[in-house]
């Protein structure tokens, strides 16, 4: 009796004849039955043939009575009345199927497509017309139309069937076909002049460097400066148009170097340069940094790389204003630039989130004292990084010991001992006791410095 278990194999020997997956799939293909096929037939009258087409009209007109609106049975019964030399049949098929969906461009196509085989040229013209005419916006059928009078030898009617198209302000692709129309057929002049009515219609940056590519190309060196020129005015100098207009700068300046008028392209570079933003003039700043290598002097070129990294520094400063490993680099970068950096960079938090921004605080005042010798300012740096240090919480003794030691040398010692009173009457530390007394030592005042000691014994009386 089995109790719902699968049986237990006995013997798992391996059989004698092993049958793979692939004998299977072939067993099986092999006595897979013949599909049913409709016996050929063979008409051999008139007589036949009339019977015969008149049966396949009877199933054509069945079939597109069921099923009226769709386009392929109506393709279907067309096509076979054209491959049965009934041309004004297949019309009059294309004419209802139009009737039911005039706005079908497959349709408009196939019609074509069989009075083209049928060399009936007129009726092709005549459809190409009328299919235009009722969809303007669908380009494949203005290709179709242009190319047909162009095989045909026709251009002046393939230019008006453009300039019927260019009505109605196609796209880029319809522009640029009729501009390799005229120039197939040498007609530079005719070319230039689409080129015109293209940017007056479409005035983008990329049309107004075709057209000064295409100028230069023909040898118009002067038209394309005037076309580049034209098209700078029309942008105008505001900084929003310049930044849309770089193309245009860039393919002006690309020019002139190519025509070895290396001063004209750097004049047009710092144009540009000038009047942009430097975090939105990358792509233009690598082009000149390129353009100097080839042909600048070397100040040029070490101008050109520190523009470009002042770019890089900003970027990554307006990504986070409290990297001040960055600020470094772009103080080390440029010294002069040193004066406008900002307290924008304060920080906040712990301790340890502000010891590379006072670092930068010393660093600039360092800067002051000792390369500018604007020793005021450096007072001013001074006195403004100890106002932003929240000395309630935490103080850093190097900045108010490097700020008095500054007033010495500036031969100021009333001040320096004031400002390193006020330190240990504010925040009173180890480190600040340490570098006021080792001052007063350096100056021999060894009265002062057993002062000193007794009040930092006072504070911490068991030396800690």
């Amino acid at each position: 009796m089995q109790d719902g278990r699968a049986p237990r194999i006995k013997n798992r020997a391996p059989a004698a004849i092993q049958v793979t997956a692939e004998q299977l799939l072939r067993d099986a293909q092999e006595r897979q039955e013949s599909q049913f096929r409709a016996p050929k037939q063979r008409v051999e009258d008139f007589e036949e043939l009339h019977e015969y087409r008149g049966r396949k009209r009877e199933e054509f007109e069945k079939r597109i009575r069921q099923t009226r609106g769709s386009m392929k049975e109506w393709l279907q019964y067309a096509n076979w009345e054209a491959s049965q030399g009934e041309f004004p049949r297949a019309r009059s098929v294309f004419e209802r199927a139009l009737d039911v969906d005039p706005r079908s461009v497959q349709l408009w196509l196939s019609y074509s497509e069989v009075e083209l085989k049928s060399r009936n040229i007129q009726h092709a013209r005549n459809l190409f017309d009328r299919a235009v005419t009722l969809l303007p916006r669908v380009d494949q059928l203005w290709y179709k139309y242009v190319y047909l009078e162009e095989l045909l030898g026709n251009v002046p009617g393939a230019r008006q069937v453009f300039e019927r198209w260019m009505q109605w302000e196609p796209d880029d692709k319809a522009w640029q076909a009729y501009i390799k129309l005229e120039q197939r057929y040498d007609e530079q002049d005719r070319a230039s002049a689409i080129f015109e009515r293209w940017v007056a219609v479409r005035p983008e940056p990329r049309v107004w460097v075709k057209w000064g590519k295409f100028e230069e190309e023909r040898g118009k060196l002067d038209k394309a400066r005037e076309v580049f020129q034209t098209a700078l005015e029309f942008f105008g100098d505001d900084e929003e148009q310049i930044e849309k207009a770089q193309a245009v700068f860039n393919a002006f300046a690309k020019m002139e170097t190519r025509l070895k008028e290396y001063e004209r392209a750097r004049v047009i570079y710092k144009f540009a340069l000038s009047r942009l933003p430097r975090s939105k003039s990358a792509a233009l700043y690598a082009a000149y940094t390129k353009f100097e290598k080839q042909h600048g002097t070397r100040s040029t070129l070490e101008s050109t790389v520190l523009g470009k990294r002042r770019i890089q520094y900003e970027e990554e400063l307006s990504h986070d204003g409290r990297n001040y490993d960055v600020w470094f680099d772009y103080a080390r970068l440029e010294e002069g630039a040193l004066r406008d950096l900002r307290e924008e960079g304060s920080t906040g938090g712990e301790k340890r989130h502000w010891r590379r921004y006072i670092f930068l605080w010393l660093y600039y005042a360092l800067f002051e004292e000792i390369e500018t010798k604007d020793y005021e300012r450096a007072r001013q740096i001074y006195e403004t990084a100890i106002r932003l240090v929240p000395h309630k919480q935490f103080t850093f003794a190097k900045l108010w010991i490097t700020f008095a030691r500054f007033e010495v040398r500036q031969l100021k010692l009333p001040a320096a001992r004031k400002i390193l009173g006020t330190a240990i009457g504010m925040c009173p530390k180890e480190a600040l006791f340490k570098g006021y007394i080792q001052l007063e030592f350096d100056l021999r005042e060894f009265d002062r410095v057993r002062t000193l000691y007794e009040k930092y014994l006072e504070i911490t009386p068991r030396g800690e």
